[in-house]
C-alpha cells in the first residue's frame, strides 16, 4: 500500500508513522522552572546525535490544556534539564509522568519517584533511573507545523555529565540485559530490551567509530 502523508489516506484505522519509526528510545526528562517547581516528563521523538561533544534531541509536538508544554518552557528559562532513562521497572512511573497536570503539580510525588540532586545543573535527577544525563541547552528549533497553536518543536542539548549506576554494568560496559530499557514502539506498544546480540563492523571500522 501507499498514501501521502498529507492527507492520511491510509484506510488503516489508526495512524502508522510512529509504528515504521521504532522502536524510539524515551527521553524522560526532568527539568525546574525558573520558580524552582521540578517536572518530569516523556518523550519517544528522543535520541543521541553527536557523540563529541555528546548532544541529545527530543521532540515535542501541541500544548498541554493551561498552555505550552511545561518541559519546554522551563528549558527556555533555565537553559538546563536531565535526561533519565526509563526501563521496565519504571514504566509505571514513567507513563503516569506523561499526565497532562498543570506546571504547579509536583511529578515526583504523583508518580512515586525521589528526587537525586545533580552535578552541574540545577535540575534534580530521577534517583530510581540507573542513567541520568544532564544536559545544557544548545538549540530550540521550531519544526513544520499545520496549526501554528499545535507548534512542533525540536530541543537539542549538550550532555555535560552522565551519572551510572554500577549495578547495570559488566566488565566496565552497560549491559543492557541488566539495564532492561523501555522504548516506544507504535499505538499503545512499548518493548523491552531483554536480548542482546552483537556483530563487529567489517573492515575493523569499530575502532574508527570508537566502539
Amino acid at each position: 500500500m501507499f498514501y501521502p502523508t498529507n492527507t492520511n489516506a491510509h484506510n488503516l484505522p489508526h495512524d502508522p508513522f510512529k509504528a515504521c519509526v521504532a522502536p524510539r528510545p524515551i527521553g524522560w526528562i526532568s527539568t525546574l522552572s525558573a520558580g524552582g517547581v521540578a517536572n518530569i516528563a516523556p518523550y519517544s521523538f528522543f535520541n543521541g546525535v553527536a557523540s563529541d561533544p555528546p548532544q541529545v534531541m527530543y521532540a515535542t509536538s501541541g500544548n498541554q490544556p493551561h498552555g505550552p508544554k511545561d518541559t519546554v518552557t522551563n528549558i527556555r528559562e533555565t537553559g538546563e534539564f536531565v535526561v533519565n532513562v526509563a526501563t521496565w521497572d519504571l514504566r509505571d512511573a514513567m507513563n503516569t509522568t506523561s499526565l497532562p497536570v498543570g506546571p504547579e503539580e509536583d511529578e515526583f510525588a504523583l508518580a512515586g519517584l525521589s528526587q537525586a540532586p545533580s552535578q552541574l545543573v540545577k535540575p534534580p535527577r530521577i534517583a530510581q533511573s540507573p542513567i541520568n544525563m544532564e544536559c545544557r541547552l544548545v538549540d530550540i528549533i521550531d519544526l513544520l507545523s499545520k496549526d501554528p497553536l499545535l507548534p512542533n518543536t525540536m530541543v537539542l542539548g549538550h550532555v555535560v555529565g552522565i551519572h551510572i549506576d554500577e549495578k547495570i554494568l559488566t566488565d566496565g560496559a552497560i549491559d543492557n540485559t541488566k539495564l532492561k530499557l523501555i522504548s516506544r514502539l507504535g499505538y499503545k506498544d512499548y518493548a523491552c530490551v531483554d536480548k542482546v546480540f552483537s556483530m563487529s563492523r567489517p573492515g575493523g571500522g569499530d575502532k574508527l567509530a570508537g566502539l
